[in-house]
């Protein structure tokens, strides 16, 4: 006898990243010479002192329940470092930490959306934001962008999609998949017409110190006084911190919010693994070293990576100028997104994400978070399927 499924879940579509990631490990698992550049993940060691810190609460003790928002001492930390290095006036009553940066998007999406809100989010976008609105009884209001825009929304975009429905615009920069990153004064735009219309926006800055060739990450609550009362902050510890295993986020707003954030967490997953917490604390008042250590070598293999791609016929794409991925114009193909990943995972043994999964059919997301070797192996095998398939 089957189980009855709640009508909820079956509009959400699994995700296609951790998919194709899985089955790139399976096939990696039988002794193929699999190239993966499916994960989002940096493939870098946690720093030592991290973990070190981590070990050192084992020790101390740190094994019990905490509290459901995390422990005052990181939401100190926490805070501080929004202020500091964000300009965000933030206090810890106004953080709450989250399993992962994607949970703390879950939390903020269950605790504010209703049936019949809409949530604005551009495309290409990271495959979980529209399948949470989705979860949550949302409607995702996808505005498309495009290759020559730099795929970037434009504030005139933003402005025709906004309706009396609209709660919240997602907004993320540096983005996953496209590694764009609004400058200032884009920033600034797309924050006057949030504050003009009266709705929120969700800052996703989980790549944040993760940018190139001077770029610079202008978070967007702290464009303007009236902008600040309508953001708020994901972010997390994944990626600038190669801590992806650890599921460590968090989320920064209202304290209204952040206490119904509580509320939802204390009743479902409870506090976040407390010794992990205070790895958390040491990435956040050590030394930053670390982060511009894997900084230089991912800066490396984007320039590696681009050139790579942009020698290929058929090929091309934007350059990024943050986060780990390059997004691909597949279109010149002929090929579908789905059917281009899947040929080339099975015929070249080369894992990539379609478009499809980031709301745009004719590009791939290619991540550079691997090593130099695997990115010159797997972008020659990517030129031979090309021509293949030309």
């Amino acid at each position: 006898m089957s189980i009855k499924l709640a009508a909820r879940v079956q509009k959400v579509t699994p995700s296609m990243t951790l998919a194709i990631s899985a089955k790139a490990k399976e096939m990696k698992a039988e002794g193929l010479d699999i190239c993966s550049f499916s994960a989002g993940e940096p493939d870098f060691d946690t720093p030592e002192h991290i973990r070190e810190a981590a070990k050192q609460a084992l020790d101390n003790g740190k094994t019990r329940y905490g509290p459901a928002s995390g422990e005052p001492r990181l939401r100190a930390a926490i805070a501080n470092k929004l202020r500091t290095e964000n300009h965000l006036p933030y206090n810890p009553e106004n953080i709450i930490v989250t399993n992962g940066g994607k949970h703390s998007l879950y939390a903020l999406m269950m605790t504010t959306i209703e049936p019949g809100d809409e949530v604005i989010i551009t495309a290409p976008y990271w495959v979980s934001y529209p399948e949470m609105v989705k979860l949550a009884g949302g409607t995702p209001v996808i505005v498309a962008t495009t290759a020559e825009s730099g795929y970037k929304m434009t504030p005139e975009q933003l402005q025709q999609a906004i309706t009396s429905k609209t709660k919240f615009l997602v907004f993320n920069s540096p983005s996953n998949p496209t590694g764009v990153v609004y400058s200032p004064d884009e920033v600034r735009a797309i924050a006057d017409v949030v504050v003009d219309n009266n709705i929120w926006v969700v800052a996703d800055e989980i790549y944040e110190k993760i940018l190139y060739n001077g770029a610079e990450h202008l978070s967007i609550g702290a464009a303007s006084e009236a902008i600040f009362e309508r953001t708020i902050v994901s972010n997390g510890f994944a990626k600038a911190y190669a801590m992806t295993g650890w599921r460590l986020g968090y989320l920064a707003g209202p304290v209204e919010l952040i206490q119904a954030a509580n509320t939802l967490q204390s009743q479902s997953t409870s506090n976040v693994c407390t010794f992990a917490q205070y790895g958390a604390i040491a990435a956040l008042e050590s030394s930053q070293a670390c982060v511009e250590t894997m900084r230089q070598a991912f800066a490396k293999r984007r320039t590696a990576i681009i050139e790579l791609v942009n020698s290929i016929p058929g090929l091309s794409c934007v350059v990024p100028h943050g986060a780990f991925y390059l997004f691909v114009d597949i279109s010149k193909t002929g090929t579908g997104s789905i059917d281009f990943c899947t040929r080339l995972l099975n015929e070249k043994y080369v894992a990539v994400i379609p478009g499809a999964a980031f709301g745009i059919n004719d590009g791939i997301r290619i991540s550079y978070a691997t090593d130099m070797e695997t990115i010159q192996r797997g972008l020659e095998r990517l030129h031979d399927f090309v021509q293949q398939i030309a």
